[in-house]
């Protein structure tokens, strides 16, 4: 399956709910902040599975969701698509400006892969796909 446009996206808590949220709602895009719709201790299983009910795109820079077992399947159960920082060092500001740089290139991801999917984005700007369709993609997949 896959979601439905336009898109609209869910930042996690591990990005903040200020200048990520600003910027991508900016560019024109429906943008939800995690502490809008969830306490901030709301474990990442129970989030994962209401943002997967609500078809909309998880943006994060918390890689430990592909690695835990846990989230992973609550991810996966859920349908979930997730797009996350390839490192979370980032400035706010710059993590915000990856993000909606490279909007036009998540969304080719999103139209062309079916969930769930995980998909990781560097600093340079590329946007790579991991897991589609619930399975692992090796290699993965660079989306130009």
């Amino acid at each position: 399956m896959k979601l439905p446009e336009p898109f609209v996206y869910f930042v996690d808590r591990s990005l903040g709910r200020g200048i990520v949220v600003a910027t991508l709602r900016a560019a024109g895009h429906e943008v939800h902040a995690h502490d809008d719709h969830f306490a901030q201790n709301t474990p990442d299983t129970e989030w994962l599975v209401e943002v997967g009910r609500r078809r909309w795109v998880v943006l994060t820079k918390d890689k430990n969701i592909r690695s835990n077992q846990l989230e992973l399947r609550a991810l996966l159960e859920a349908e979930v698509a997730c797009v996350m920082l390839g490192r979370g060092n980032l400035t706010a500001e710059a993590m915000g400006n990856l993000f909606s740089g490279n909007l036009r290139r998540i969304e080719r991801a999103l139209r062309r892969f079916q969930v769930p999917l995980v998909a990781t984005l560097s600093t340079g700007g590329g946007l790579r796909v991991l897991l589609a369709a619930g399975e692992w993609i090796e290699p993965p997949r660079e989306i130009k």
